[in-house]
């Protein structure tokens, strides 16, 4: 992805913004938009940076199972949110690691 759609990731956005997308739960994942869907259970290690900036993603399992996070990639601290709820995440381009919030 391009730096030029920086905003599809920006957490303030119009309806002209593509909305949230459901990925399948792999240890890579490469969002497109600031929020997505995570269905499955595998624990997501890697996140492609979409842009070359700091920037926030969030993530939300939509399964009871979704195994979370884990620190084997380029996140920081390992996590298991529940279902629906959101997990933001924030991209240090110093350490190209994701922190969570």
């Amino acid at each position: 992805m391009a730096d030029r759609d920086f905003q599809n990731f920006s957490t303030v956005q119009s309806n002209l913004q593509p909305g949230p997308v459901t990925l399948t739960a792999a240890a890579t994942l490469a969002p497109t938009t600031f929020l997505t869907l995570v269905s499955g259970s595998t624990a997501l290690a890697t996140i492609t940076p979409p842009v070359t900036g700091t920037h926030m993603l969030a993530f939300s399992g939509t399964a009871t199972n979704w195994a979370g996070t884990v620190t084997t990639g380029n996140i920081l601290v390992a996590s298991t949110p529940a279902q629906n709820k959101i997990q933001l995440l924030v991209f240090n381009p110093s350490t190209a690691k994701y922190m969570p919030v």
